[in-house]
C-alpha cells in the first residue's frame, strides 16, 4: 500500500488526473453491479414474468432504504476520513474508520428486526396484491439475510474511498458481481425469484468475507484497525451523524419518493404494469449514472483531502472540471434515453406469457424514458452541487433540497395529476422533470452560498 503523503502528493499535483484515477475503479466496479442488476431483471422478466418484477418493485424502496442511510453515513465517514488525511491527522482516520464499522454492525441488527417485524405490511402498503404479494415476500425477506454482509461491505468501501483507494473496492466488488451473475441463472431456474435473491445473498457474503481479510487481517489498507482496544469518542461519532445523518435521510426520502410514487401508480388504470415499468426504468437508468455518480462520489474524496490540506485553488480546479466532465455525459445519456429508450426497455420484458399486458409494460417504459431524457442534465447539477457541499463537510442543505424535489414539488405533483385529476401515467413522468429542474437551480444556488462561506472562489 502506498503511503499516505505520496497519495496525497499525487493528488495535489495533479487534481484532474486524480479524479479520473479514482472514478475509473469506482465506474467499473459500479458497472459490473449495475449490469448485474440489468441481467437479474432480464432473466426474472422473461423466465418468470412481469408479475415477478412487480413484485420486486414494491421491493426495492424498502431496500433502498437500507442501502439509504447505509450509503449516508458512509458519505459521512469518507468525507471525515479525506479531511483528516489532508490534515494529516492518521489517528483521528483510524478511529472514525473504527467508528464506521461498529455503526454497521448496529445497523444491521436495527434493521433485521425492522424487517423480521414490519416487512409484510410494508409490502401490502406498497401496493403488493394477490398476483405479486408471495414474489415479493419471496424476494424480501431471502434479501434480509443478507443485510448484514451488504451494509458493512458498503462501509468498507466507504472508508477505502475516504483514503483514495477505489481501486480494492472495485476488485472485490467486481468479483461478487461476476459471481452473482454465474449464480444468477441456476438459483432463478430452481427457485424462481427467491433464487435471485439467494444468489445476491451468497454474493454479498463472499464479498465481506473478502473485504475483512484485506482490510482487517492482511492489513492492506492505509487505514489501521485495532477494534480490541475501541473505545466511544462522542465526538467523532457526532461528526460522522453530523454528515452522516443528513445524508442517510436525503437517501431515504429518495427511497420513500419511490415507495410514495409506487403508492401513485397503483392508483392507475393499469397499477400492475406501471409499477413494473417503473421498477425496470430504475434498474436501466442506474447504469447510465454510474460515470456520472462516480465522478461526484470521486470530486467529494478531493474536496475533503484539499479542504483539510488548506488547497483552495485545487477545489476550484476539480469543481469546474467536474461541472464540464458531468454536463457532457449528462446530456448524451439523455439523447440515447430519449431516441434509443424503444430498443433497450424490450429486452428486459418477455411479451410471449401475455402480450397485451407485456406490452402495456414496455410502453409505460419508453414514455418515462421519453421524459426522463429531458431531466439527466438537471439531474446532474443537482448531484455535483450537493457534492460539492457535502465534500466542505455539510449534508443539511442536500437533505432539505432533496426534501423539496421528491416530497414537496415531484411527489405531491404526481398525487396532485394522477389520483386527484385522473392523469395519464405520463403526468407521473412530467412530476419528475419539474422537480429536477426547479432542484438544480436551488442546488446551484445553495451551492455557491457555501463556497462563499467557506472562503473559496470559484
Amino acid at each position: 500500500m502506498n503511503n499516505k503523503n505520496s497519495r496525497l502528493e499525487e493528488f495535489i499535483n495533479s487534481p484532474k488526473k486524480s479524479l479520473w484515477k479514482l472514478s475509473i475503479p469506482m465506474m467499473l466496479g459500479m458497472s459490473v453491479q449495475a449490469i448485474y442488476m440489468l441481467i437479474d431483471t432480464a432473466f426474472i422478466g422473461n423466465w418468470v414474468g412481469w408479475e415477478a418484477l412487480t413484485g420486486i418493485g414494491v421491493v426495492f424502496p424498502l431496500l433502498f432504504i437500507i442501502m439509504g442511510i447505509t450509503f449516508g453515513l458512509g458519505t459521512g465517514a469518507t468525507t471525515l476520513i479525506a479531511q483528516s488525511i489532508g490534515a494529516d491527522n492518521k489517528k483521528k482516520a483510524d478511529s472514525l474508520a473504527e467508528h464506521t464499522i461498529i455503526l454497521g454492525v448496529i445497523l444491521s441488527i436495527l434493521f433485521l428486526l425492522f424487517g423480521y417485524y414490519y416487512g409484510d405490511s410494508i409490502l401490502v402498503i406498497q401496493g403488493a396484491n394477490n398476483l405479486s404479494l408471495s414474489y415479493a415476500n419471496d424476494y424480501f425477506y431471502t434479501m434480509l439475510i443478507g443485510t448484514p454482509f451488504m451494509i458493512l461491505g458498503i462501509f468498507f468501501r466507504s472508508i477505502l474511498s475516504g483514503e483514495g483507494d477505489t481501486l480494492l473496492p472495485m476488485k472485490i466488488l467486481g468479483f461478487g458481481t461476476i459471481l452473482n451473475i454465474l449464480l444468477d441463472p441456476i438459483f432463478i431456474y430452481f427457485y424462481s425469484v427467491k433464487g435471485a435473491a439467494l444468489a445476491t445473498v451468497i454474493s454479498q457474503l463472499l464479498v465481506f468475507i473478502i473485504f475483512m481479510y484485506f482490510i482487517i487481517i492482511k492489513d492492506h489498507a492505509y487505514i489501521s484497525f485495532n477494534l480490541k482496544k475501541f473505545t466511544i469518542n462522542k465526538k467523532y461519532l457526532l461528526e460522522i451523524f453530523k454528515i452522516g445523518i443528513p445524508a442517510a435521510l436525503s437517501m431515504v426520502i429518495m427511497s420513500g419518493g419511490i415507495f410514495f410514487y409506487n403508492t401513485i401508480l397503483s392508483q392507475t388504470s393499469t397499477p400492475n404494469t406501471a409499477i413494473a415499468a417503473y421498477a425496470t426504468a430504475h434498474r436501466i437508468e442506474h447504469l447510465f449514472f454510474i460515470p456520472l455518480i462516480s465522478i461526484a462520489t470521486s470530486m467529494v474524496t478531493l474536496i475533503g483531502m484539499f479542504y483539510g490540506a488548506k488547497k483552495h485553488e485545487l477545489i476550484r480546479i476539480v469543481v469546474l472540471y467536474c461541472i464540464k466532465c458531468s454536463l457532457f455525459i449528462s446530456v448524451l445519456f439523455g439523447l440515447i434515453f430519449y431516441f434509443f429508450g424503444e430498443n433497450i426497455f424490450p429486452i428486459f420484458i418477455n411479451n410471449n406469457k401475455n402480450i397485451l399486458l407485456a406490452n402495456n409494460v414496455i410502453n409505460i417504459g419508453i414514455s418515462y424514458f421519453r421524459v426522463f431524457a429531458f431531466a439527466v442534465p438537471f439531474i446532474t447539477i443537482g448531484m455535483i452541487c450537493s457534492r460539492v457541499i457535502q465534500g466542505l463537510g455539510k449534508s443539511y442543505p442536500m437533505f432539505i433540497i432533496t426534501c423539496l424535489r421528491v416530497i414537496v414539488i415531484s411527489c405531491s405533483l404526481a398525487y396532485y395529476f394522477i389520483v386527484i385529476k385522473e392523469k395519464p401515467v405520463e403526468y407521473a413522468w412530467i412530476s419528475i422533470l419539474i422537480s429536477c429542474i426547479l432542484s438544480s437551480i436551488i442546488s446551484t444556488i445553495w451551492m455557491l452560498i457555501e463556497i462563499r462561506k467557506a472562503q473559496l472562489k470559484i
